[in-house]
């Protein structure tokens, strides 16, 4: 028998970045507010796995900045904590804001705390009780027992899409209609000579990776990249590659429906971690003397559940930077798709563009009063892999919260609350809805 958490305005389901946004951002509004997470800090991947928010920029010549509001805010309070460095991307994916990820865990917290936002970690959902498509409460399990909560409205910021899936709503598995997104075990080096790095570029290096490879080092991906972070003679990498889907004669497992397999994943990743590492001592200049120091906390997911919302964005809409009347976020991040192989597919938007991000796209299509922000948002495979970074995540997470709480404060449906409504809030919050 389950014991009562109590009843709230909202509960926010996963306190990644899109999540801890979606929470203040309710809260800011009025709505007593419940922020879940299975981990025992705020972030998700943000501090478990990367250090650099990117899409607050758009690539190209001259960076535009498309993301603010509550993110604005994030960068804010990690720089009155320590240094942040903005950069470029390896790929010319745009300027990236690269943070310490231990100071960005006090900084999602102190700011989810000011917000009024109550929080609970170590939790996880394992039922969604579900009444004509409308959500009355979740079921959840930690050390203490298990527990219910009811709200009015329900925020899937989970990733993927566990309370749509739980709750039975339609979404896309990855790998269904296209091939999925691989997986990622980021790692940071110590002790590297920066000037001896920086002595070589990007294409030698991946010179280096090819020529390793041929000499027995077992580096699935070509095309990794290493960089700058807060901490002197410091790098963190996005090197290593697994796939999160694997064939099977009746079908394909991923990494959310077989437990062995993520367990499985996990562990290659931080062998495949250590190769790396080796590789780099061994073959790049300024790794000689330095040393591995510090996997992330989980694998990278990139994708898994997409749900099916009132709209999908697809890759026409992202390459031709189509715009919405409903639209509560840019992007100009190109579509970055890490496939199988040994590869990387990029597609550009034009110059100096931005696709909208319509709210159309986080509203569950067969949900009363679920919404969603993340990288379980609706869109094609293509579309999802330029929108997923963390900054479209956030500014994706700031809507749904507005859009939460003025549902629960006025009684009203998700649908009955209008884009305009949403977006003059967004707007006095200082979100930028509009390319400049």
């Amino acid at each position: 028998m389950s014991r009562n958490l109590g009843s709230f305005s909202v509960v926010v389901a996963g306190a990644g970045s899109a999540g801890c946004t979606a929470a203040i951002a309710s809260a800011r509004s009025g709505a007593r507010t419940l922020l879940i997470d299975r981990l025992p800090f705020a972030g998700g991947t943000s501090t478990g796995v990367l250090d650099t928010f990117y899409g607050f920029y758009t690539p190209g010549k001259e960076a535009k900045k498309i993301v603010g509001g509550i993110p604005d805010d994030v960068v804010i309070e990690l720089r009155a904590m320590g240094p942040v460095v903005e950069r470029p991307n390896t790929y010319g994916a745009g300027t990236g804001i690269t943070y310490n990820p231990e100071h960005l865990k006090v900084a999602w917290e102190r700011l989810l705390k000011r917000s009024g936002v109550t929080l609970l970690f170590h939790s996880l959902i394992h039922e969604v009780k579900v009444q004509d498509g409308n959500i009355k409460s979740l079921v959840l399990s930690n050390r203490s027992g298990t527990y219910h909560v009811s709200a009015d409205v329900f925020v899937d910021t989970t990733g993927d899409a566990d309370i749509t899936h739980l709750g039975g709503f339609s979404y896309e598995r990855a790998g269904d209609l296209s091939p999925a997104q691989t997986l990622t075990t980021t790692f940071r080096m110590v002790n590297v000579n920066m000037q001896k790095r920086t002595s070589i570029s990007k294409d030698q290096l991946h010179s280096l990776m090819r020529e390793a490879s041929l000499e027995g080092f077992e580096l699935p991906r070509k095309e990794g990249s290493d960089h700058i972070t807060t901490v002197p003679n410091t790098t963190a990498t996005v090197m290593t590659r697994l796939d999160s889907v694997r064939s099977r004669a009746d079908g394909f497992d991923s990494v959310i429906e077989d437990p062995y397999f993520l367990t499985e994943s996990e562990t290659q990743g931080r062998e495949q971690a250590l190769e790396y590492a080796r590789f780099l001592k061994a073959k790049v200049p300024g790794y000689e003397d330095s040393d591995i120091y510090g996997l992330s906390t989980f694998l990278g997911i990139r994708e898994t559940r997409r749900v099916y919302g009132d709209y999908r964005v697809t890759r026409e809409d992202v390459l031709s930077a189509r715009q919405f009347d409903d639209q509560i976020a840019l992007c100009g991040a190109p579509i970055e798709d890490h496939h199988s192989g040994d590869g990387t597919e990029w597609r550009y938007l034009p110059e100096g563009s931005a696709v909208g991000i319509p709210l159309s796209a986080l509203r569950v299509k067969d949900a009363e009063n679920l919404l969603v922000a993340g990288r379980c948002f609706s869109a094609s495979h293509d579309a999802h892999a330029s929108i997923r970074s963390m900054g479209q995540c956030m500014a994706m997470g700031e809507a749904v919260g507005v859009n939460a709480s003025l549902s629960a404060l006025s009684n009203k449906s998700i649908r009955d609350i209008s884009a305009a409504s949403i977006q003059s809030h967004l707007r006095e919050s200082g979100a930028i809805l509009s390319t400049p």
